[in-house]
This record gives C-alpha cells, structure tokens and sequence, in this order.
C-alpha cells in the first residue's frame, strides 16, 4: 500500500482517526513508539484457537478498539495478505501468510540453528519427545519440537505458550537466574493449580527453582497435562544467563518418577551444555 492511499484512508474519518493516533497502547508509552503498528499485532494476536474466525464487531471488541479503527486495520491487512474476509459471512481469518514471521525466526535463530543437531541426536537416542523452549516474561515458547510414536498431546506445537511456573523448561530457565529475578517472574505469573498434581504456591515455587538449581535440571509430573512428565536442563548465554532450555518429555504410563530422572537428566544436563555459549 503507497503512503498516498494510506493518507487517504486517514483522512476519511478524522474525528475517529485522531484518538487512534492520541491512544497510548496498552501499558506502553514512549516517543518511538508506532501505535499503529502495535495496532496491526493487536488484530493479528486476537485469532486463535478460541476465534479461528471473527467478524468486524468482534475484532473491534477483541481489540479495543471502535468499529472504524477496526474496519481500517483488518482492510489494511487483508490487503496485505495477513487477514482473509469470507464474501459471504464477512468473517475474517488468518492466513498462511502469518506464518512468515515464525518462518524467519526459526531460520535465522541462532539459538535454534545451534541446537538442531543435539537435538535430533536426543530425539533419535531417547526415542521420546524433545523439545526447544525459550521465555518470554512469565511464559515459555516452544520453538522446535521432534515428536516421538509415543507423543500425548498433539495440542503442543510450535509457538504454542504455557506458565513457565509449572513446567519443566520455566523452572529450569528461572534457576539459573538470581533468586530475586526469579521470584519477581513468580510474582509476575498467574499462579494457578491445573491439575491436582501443580506446584503453585510462592513458597513451594521457590524451593523447587533451588532445588533444579542445585540439581541442573528441573521436572514436572502431570502439572499442566494430566499423564505427562517432563525434566529440562537449561541453555546459557555467553553471561550464564538462560537464553533457552531442552526438555525430554514422556508418558506417567511408560515411566516412573525415579525412571525420568535416572534415563534423561544426564543425556539433557549434556544437550544443553553442549548448545550453551559459556
């Protein structure tokens, strides 16, 4: 789209364009800041697995934002490609498009471009699931994932998001930052039990982080998912910091607790030494 039609797009509402210029975005303030390119990700992050598709009113209420902001942005962006309109029930969807941005992440990664060959040879070894994680706030994200015949949940893929509190990979990464940083992720978290089996209480939290501290890895049994058991080691940057961790995960059915930790603490303690920077 030329500046031209841009301006011109602007210029046909005023009244309801300048208080999308005025805005300040959601708790983000700053000169440098392009609101309405913070816009544009509001509408993109507002599909998902609860709105595959999303009419006009809808992206507006997701949003925020008034029917005309909403209106501009989602024509913006289906001219783009990002976003298709249904002729018929005026419903928009993402497209394949979106997937460039993961696209170019995972392929000039260099954290994941490192990782690849120790993680096939996990996969291959272990012949479970292995999984790249890294975090962003309170959550981790799953960047690369090698499935095993023996997978339990298909609902985990790439890009997919969970607490890092009650997983394997977020109290592997949060050990290895100073306590009061930890904590304050923590605090940060919505701290919640999902399953009976969730550590979740402040308290407990904390000594499970010195504990995979001590250890050099971390595990969750049936914390998130019910039948699942996970142990992760983290990746450390040139600082020691945590830039990633490498988890195995597998069956409660296959495997007893003391079996977890006997079979995989060493090979992923190995994995992720070998991907660290330090």
């Amino acid at each position: 789209m030329s500046m031209s039609e841009i301006r011109e797009r602007g210029s046909a509402d005023p009244k309801s364009d300048q208080p999308e210029r005025n805005e300040a975005p959601r708790g983000k303030t700053g000169a440098l800041m392009v609101n309405s390119v913070e816009k544009a990700f509001r509408v993109l992050s507002a599909f998902g697995r609860q709105h595959q598709t999303l009419n006009l009113s809808q992206v507006a209420s997701e949003t925020g934002m008034d029917l005309s902001a909403a209106q501009r942005f989602t024509h913006t962006l289906t001219k783009l490609g990002y976003l298709h309109k249904d002729a018929e029930t005026k419903r928009f969807e993402l497209t394949a498009k979106t997937l460039d941005l993961g696209y170019h992440f995972i392929r000039s990664s260099r954290l994941v471009d490192r990782a690849m060959p120790y993680l096939m040879h996990l996969s291959k070894e272990t012949e479970e699931t292995v999984n790249l994680t890294m975090r962003e706030g309170t959550e981790i994200i799953f960047v690369s994932r090698f499935l095993s015949r023996h997978v339990l949940n298909t609902d985990v893929i790439i890009g997919t998001r969970m607490p890092a509190y009650c997983t394997a990979p977020g109290i592997a990464m949060l050990s290895r930052l100073p306590e009061n940083e930890a904590m304050a992720v923590i605090d940060a978290s919505d701290l919640k039990a999902h399953t009976p089996s969730t550590v979740w209480q402040r308290d407990a939290l904390c000594e499970k982080i010195r504990q995979a501290a001590a250890q050099g890895y971390a595990t969750a049994f049936e914390e998130v998912y019910l039948g699942d058991a996970s142990i992760a080691a983290p990746i450390l940057d040139h600082r020691g910091r945590p830039e990633g961790a490498v988890n195995v995960a597998v069956s409660c059915s296959r495997y007893s607790r003391e079996e977890v930790v006997s079979r995989f603490s060493s090979l992923i303690i190995a994995a992720a030494h070998a991907i660290s920077r330090v």
